[in-house]
């Protein structure tokens, strides 16, 4: 009896998670031999709800309370997370974020399965996979996978803008403590800024804690007012790879004639990773937190020279 409930589960977690995996896989490699490097909505929706109920269908024989299946699916949410890392490449920032989409998709996808195979009628199983299947299929041939967006931010420093200039084009050493809880468990975090002159098309770079280096090009040069930089280059790094493009960056000064300036920070990005209501509020969240990391400093080099 033992090894019956032994190997019942065994196989819910086996078999949801290769049948998960490869079917990642799959639609990974396809997205990037058809050019389309992107990670779309159903990844996150359609195969973590398909996991769930392949899970299910081990443990019905098994008659597990709702507080049992709750934390079997956990379970299975942590081996899935593992074999991401392992087997997909991901970052562990990465699936930070994308952990809450997984539990609540793959606990969800368990309690339906339980409810559906406690009716017993094959029809309705197959019609359900059915339509799940059909939404995969849409959303990775017809969904709309474009998406871009830009963050601002402001911040008032008590100087004028002739004296904030120069630390904007670029700024010395960050030596603050990182405040954002993402910074502090890893996420690099911007540290320093160069240039290599004040004319429009001069490089920049902006380099990151762990040594990351963002390669810019000088777009709009006016002192004192805006400097407008694009994005040539940017690390090939887990964290960012196929999931986010920073398009544009941007700091304009506006003089409020009390002899102080207001900074303003705005980047444009792009998202290959989707849903997009998701993924976008963790995309803004570390966009301004970049922003008032360096905004922040530039007040203080400002204020105090």
């Amino acid at each position: 009896m033992l090894e019956k409930i032994f190997t019942a589960k065994v196989k819910g977690y086996l078999v949801s998670n290769v049948v998960g995996i490869t079917i990642i896989g799959i639609t990974k490699y396809w997205m990037d031999q058809n050019g389309q490097p992107i990670i779309i909505f159903s990844e996150f929706v359609i195969i973590p709800l398909l996991m769930g109920m392949i899970s299910a269908w081990f443990w019905q024989d098994l008659q597990l309370p709702s507080r049992k299946l709750l934390l079997y699916s956990a379970y299975n949410c942590f081996l899935a997370i593992l074999l991401s890392y392992i087997f997909l490449g991901e970052g562990i920032i990465c699936l930070i974020i994308v952990s809450p989409l997984i539990f609540c998709f793959v606990i969800a996808g368990a309690f339906i399965g339980r409810n559906l195979y406690k009716r017993n009628n094959d029809t309705l199983n197959v019609s359900v996979v059915l339509a799940l299947a059909f939404v995969f299929i849409g959303d990775a041939f017809w969904g709309n996978h474009q998406y871009e967006n830009e963050v601002s931010d402001t911040v008032i420093v008590h100087a004028t803008p002739d004296k904030i200039w120069k630390n904007v084009v670029s700024f010395k050493r960050i030596e603050q403590k990182n405040a954002f809880w993402l910074f502090k468990i890893g996420m690099p975090s911007p540290i320093e800024s160069t240039v290599e002159g004040n004319y429009v098309g001069a490089g920049r770079k902006c380099i990151f804690s762990n040594g990351y280096v963002f390669d810019e090009r000088i777009a709009t040069y006016a002192p004192g007012k805006d400097l407008t930089f694009d994005i040539v280059n940017q690390p090939k790094d887990p964290e960012i790879m196929n999931h986010i493009d920073i398009i544009r960056g941007q700091f304009t000064l506006k003089d409020n004639g009390d002899g102080t300036t207001t900074l303003i920070g705005n980047s444009w990005y792009k998202l290959y990773v989707f849903p997009v209501w998701y993924y976008d509020i963790w995309a803004q969240s570390i966009t301004r937190n970049v922003h008032l990391r360096v905004m922040q400093h530039i007040k203080e080099l400002s204020e105090n020279n």
